[in-house]
């Protein structure tokens, strides 16, 4: 590809490797990183450029870019230029809401190979099964028409530090698959794997305890978690209705796993037209005390037919991006 220096220059370079070293990236991270890299190439908005006119010649005077001068526009005009250099290897940087926060993250994920086989590069086979374990804890064990819960505890994820009798008899059968294979952790190994998928932006951790998928992992697994458990020849699918396991929300169509931004006023479902109770939830506030699966079922907001979710936060928060 020919080099451009207006599309593609160094400070585009200083942009990316920047990003490349974090595991995501939020606006206003963004603004003292693209600040001190404006200043220091030089690559400075058009509309920072003093122009005078002399001769019929310009001449640009550059100044200080502060983080306040960086715009949305900049950062974004910043993304798709990376997005364009690193699209030839399978790389993108995609972004979503924050279930939570609201704020939107950008990330860059592999685009076209297999999330856990990126992961087994950097991980033994044992811990790979172990997170294979975590995540079918997460979205079968832990995710019943009762109860939707799609997050995990520390005391829960431990006690999967060994494979089961299930597992290991295929392995030993030869129809062990990528995540199947090892003889375990040791439980200080599995808190350890914990700790470390918090720190390379995979899980999250609540104030009260539990995991669940952080906004990176759910753009980066999306089409395998899709594949994974929305499997509707799964014999041992729970749920009677035959509703999918992974949910997306109506408005914007990302993956739920907990009660997410509300884009209206009305508590009605816009879907299915079901009036929320204020009581039953999605996440980790579908756990009783116990943290293990109950019997009441989450009503409010999903339509099994359509497999979205509406989300029960106050309406103040509305957003028209979703």
């Amino acid at each position: 590809m020919p080099e451009n220096d207006e599309q593609w220059n160094d400070g585009h370079r200083a942009f990316l490797q920047a990003f490349m070293a974090r595991s995501t990236l939020k606006l206003e991270e963004a603004k003292p990183l693209l600040a001190a890299i404006l200043t220091a190439y030089g690559t400075i908005p058009a509309r920072q450029y003093l122009a005078v006119e002399i001769n019929l010649r310009i001449s640009l005077e550059r100044k200080e870019t502060l983080p306040e001068d960086i715009t949305e526009a900049d950062f974004n005009s910043y993304i798709s230029a990376a997005n364009t250099r690193i699209s030839p290897f399978d790389l993108e940087i995609r972004s979503t809401f924050h279930q939570t926060t609201r704020q939107r993250t950008y990330a860059l994920v592999n685009s076209t190979s297999d999330p856990i086989i990126q992961l087994a590069t950097v991980h033994t086979p044992e811990e790979i099964s172990f997170l294979k374990r975590v995540l079918d804890a997460m979205f079968e064990t832990y995710n019943t028409p009762r109860r939707e819960i799609m997050a995990i505890t520390s005391m829960q994820a431990v006690r999967l530090h060994k494979p089961s009798d299930h597992e290991r008899r295929e392995t030993q059968n030869g129809t062990e698959t990528q995540g199947s294979a090892g003889q375990g952790l040791k439980m200080v190994e599995a808190e350890k794997m914990l700790k470390t998928l918090v720190d390379e932006g995979w899980f999250e951790k609540s104030r009260k305890g539990f995991y669940s998928l952080s906004p990176r992992a759910l753009m980066e697994l999306r089409g395998w978690l899709i594949e994974t458990y929305n499997d509707v020849d799964d014999e041992d699918e729970e749920d009677e209705e035959g509703t999918p396991r992974i949910k997306q929300c109506a408005a914007c169509k990302e993956i739920v796993t907990m009660n997410f931004f509300r884009m209206q006023r009305s508590k009605d479902c816009p879907l299915c037209k079901t009036g929320w109770t204020g009581e039953d939830f999605v996440g980790e506030r579908a756990a009783p005390k116990t943290g293990q699966p109950g019997s009441r079922r989450s009503r409010g907001g999903f339509n099994a037919n359509t497999s979205r979710v509406t989300t029960d936060e106050p309406s103040h928060l509305e957003d028209s991006d979703g």
